[in-house]
Formats: C-alpha cells, sequence, structure tokens
C-alpha cells in the first residue's frame, strides 16, 4: 500500500511492524514533500501482512515519471499480490466534497507520459484495459457498506503538477470524464501492471477543482483534508483487510 499526503499515520495502526527509511533501500526515493515520511512499514492488518510505503516521489519533484519503480518491484519481489495506492485529489463534482473518499475505478493519463518509456521488450505494452482491479474495487465497496462509510467511485485525471490546474483545464477534465484531478497515482498504476500486481485506488478529496468555489487552492488544504478523512479511511482500510484476510 502506497500512502498519500497527510495519510502516514495509518502506518501506526500495524501491528508487530518493522521500519526502514527510504535512505537504506537502493533506488527508493527521498519524497520532498509534506506529509510523506518516507519509510516502508512492514507489519500485519487484521492478521493480513501488510507493506506500506509511507510517502511516494512525484514526477513535478525531478522530472521522473519511473520515480517509484524501484520500490514498486521491490513489492512484487518480497510477494505482494496486489497494491492498494492512496492519494490526495481535487474534486470535479460539487456533491463530492472535501473529506470524501473515492475509489479509482479508471484514469486518464493527461500529463502525456508513461513510466516505461525506454523499456525494451515486449513487456512494455501493458494491458490497461482494466487497470483497476475488478475484484478488488468489489471488496472495496464491500468493505464501505460493512464499515458504515460512504465511498464514491470515479475516474481520475493525472496532470503532471506542481501547479494547481486551471479553470480551463478543470472544465476539460469534466467533458473527458475525469471526476478527479491530481498529480500521482497513474505511473504507480503502470509500473505495478507492468509488475504483475493487482491494482486499487482510493482518493481523499481535498478541494473542489480549480475555478469552482472562490477559494485559493494550497498544499495546507490537502493536509487538513487528509486529517478530516482519516476516520473514515481507517474504518475501510480495516474492513477492507479483514475482508481480504479472510479470503487469503
Amino acid at each position: 500500500m502506497v500512502l498519500g499526503s497527510g495519510l502516514g499515520g495509518l502506518a501506526d495502526r500495524l501491528q508487530a511492524a518493522s521500519v526502514l527509511s527510504y535512505a537504506e533501500l537502493p533506488g527508493f526515493p527521498a519524497p520532498g514533500v509534506t506529509g510523506h515520511a518516507g519509510r516502508l512499514v512492514l507489519g500485519e492488518s487484521g492478521g493480513l501482512p501488510v507493506a506500506l510505503l509511507q510517502g511516494r516521489a512525484h514526477f513535478y519533484e525531478g522530472g521522473r515519471a519511473d520515480a517509484m519503480r524501484p520500490a514498486i518491484e521491490t513489492l512484487a519481489a518480497i510477494g505482494c499480490p496486489a497494491l492498494l495506492l492512496t492519494c490526495s485529489a481535487g474534486s470535479l463534482r460539487s456533491e463530492v466534497g472535501p473529506g470524501s473518499l473515492v475509489s479509482i475505478g479508471d484514469h486518464l493519463g493527461l500529463a502525456g507520459l508513461s513510466p516505461l518509456i525506454g523499456e525494451a521488450g515486449p513487456r512494455r505494452f501493458v494491458d490497461m484495459s482494466e487497470a483497476y482491479d475488478r475484484a478488488l474495487r468489489g471488496q472495496l465497496r464491500q468493505a464501505a457498506q460493512s464499515s458504515g462509510v460512504v465511498l464514491h467511485e470515479g475516474v481520475y485525471a493525472w496532470f503532471g503538477g506542481p501547479q494547481f490546474e486551471t479553470p480551463a483545464e478543470v472544465r476539460a477534465a469534466r467533458l473527458l470524464g475525469a471526476d478527479l484531478v491530481g498529480m500521482s497515482v497513474v505511473p504507480e498504476v503502470i509500473l505495478a501492471r507492468h509488475a504483475g500486481l493487482r491494482v486499487a485506488a482510493l482518493a481523499v478529496v481535498t478541494n473542489l477543482g480549480s475555478g469552482m468555489t472562490s477559494e485559493t487552492l494550497h498544499h495546507g488544504q490537502t493536509l487538513d483534508a487528509a486529517a478530516r478523512a482519516t476516520a473514515d479511511l481507517t474504518r475501510l482500510l480495516d474492513a477492507f483487510f479483514a475482508g481480504l484476510a479472510r479470503r487469503s
């Protein structure tokens, strides 16, 4: 699991946890964004073995879409069958406001980049027709119902950042079918699918898209909304992990 901005505290809930700094792990990124601790935490949740990446590197930090490749390939190498991504995102639907949780069902790679550029061989042609695993998404819905959490579903549009989107970009993304905008997730989904991992993703809505309100956008909103959503997200994840443990 990859923890997005302001969600690192979820790692404290793991039992029998072992912690490694990214600095100790060859190739792992050095996150440079507030709310990303840069640690790999190994432990259990509800009897399920879990590996948490407490923070990510973004394309806008160094101009590399493949910045998370060593970390994700490490998860695959140690036997993780699936990857759950979390992130902060702007909502393009006024009824899905700050603090809402959204299960991502598909994405638009509007940044026009791929972490597989330069990859050789036929494996680079990754099938993305079901990038977000249907069964895992169904299990997230079941977990939401059993835990009493409202979970929306939507399409995520990836912009490179670090600047927020313009009102025109938000209008264009809505016309293309997006429900969310953000600056992460998509490269990690591509890398995970390339590595053979099943993928699911959850977004915490931190703001409405640019131009949808008169509010000025800033990173502090991201951290504040993540803090407000932590209780719901924790209940959802507890139920999700418990469900996976029963099936394993």
